[in-house]
């Protein structure tokens, strides 16, 4: 399992993220995406643990709170679906870059 982490700091790095979780057991991996234009991390990231005791206690700890100014949102990540028909962008063939 993988566990979402979102509303984090715009400041937060991979190691903080490393050492909250690692108070609930060994941490396997920590992801935590960019911007790909200004290399600043996207306010999410994703934590996988050792033992998936551990990954349930961390979720019920830390689901709703308060670090680095803001309330955590922790739970159980959800694997990524495509959209409905497949389609990644807006119709006609073209695709949109920004919204």
């Amino acid at each position: 399992m993988s566990i979402y982490v979102g509303n984090l700091s715009y400041d937060v790095t991979s190691e903080d993220v490393e050492a909250v979780f690692a108070e609930y057991g060994r941490v396997s991996r920590v992801s935590l995406p960019t911007d790909r234009e200004t290399g600043r991390p996207r306010g999410f990231a994703f934590v996988e643990m050792a033992a998936k005791d551990d990954e349930a206690k961390a979720i019920e700890a830390l689901d709703g709170a308060e670090w680095m100014g803001r309330n955590m949102k922790v739970n159980e990540a959800k694997p990524r679906t495509e959209s409905a028909g497949g389609s990644r962008g807006g119709g006609g063939g073209r695709s949109r870059s920004s919204f």
